[in-house]
Formats: structure tokens, sequence, C-alpha cells
């Protein structure tokens, strides 16, 4: 995986990222966004797009964030996600993000 969407995305969802990704590998949970790591090119067009910096390249990930990294990889699998999310539906989030109180 190149890029991991992070907590600061929960309850956002601003999806300027989607709009960035030239590749469409960003989907839609109930409350947050999730990068495909099979399908992110490291391109990072998705980075700078994010009002809430929530995105982060995996090998320069916070500490406190490292968790994310398989919040994206197991959401988007486990839902069978693939072939571009600007269409997709929203999926039910990971338990992780699901959790988390709202802001």
């Amino acid at each position: 995986m190149a890029y991991v969407v992070t907590e600061a995305c929960i309850d956002v969802q601003d999806r300027s990222c989607m709009e960035e990704c030239p590749v469409d590998c960003i989907y839609p949970g109930d409350r947050m966004m999730y990068i495909h790591p099979d399908e992110c090119v490291d391109c990072g067009k998705c980075m700078p797009a994010c009002p809430s910096d929530a995105i982060h390249w995996e090998y320069k990930m916070p500490a406190d964030q490292a968790a994310f990294v398989e919040v994206n990889a197991v959401t988007v699998r486990s839902n069978g996600l693939f072939g571009g999310g600007e269409d997709a539906d929203p999926v039910a989030d990971h338990p992780l993000v699901a959790q988390r109180r709202p802001r």
C-alpha cells in the first residue's frame, strides 16, 4: 500500500481525494474513505487534496495512526471492492472506525 486514509477523515468525507486520484482507488465507507492497497499507484495526488490532512504515505505514517494501514486494507478487501470507488456505494466501516465517537 502506498497511501492510507487515517482517523482525521472520520465523519468528514470531503471526497476531494477521489477527484484527484487518477486510478479511482479510493472507496467510501459509512463514516470515512478507504484507499485500496492493490490499486493505489503511489502517485500522491490525493494527499494534498485532502482538506483534513487525513492521508499519509504508509512509510511516513504517524505512529498513532499506524493501525489505519490495516484498517484500509481489511475494509476494501473484505468488502470485495475493486475497479473504482467513484460510483461505489458506501460500505460498512471497519470496527475501529465504527466505534469512534462522532466529532
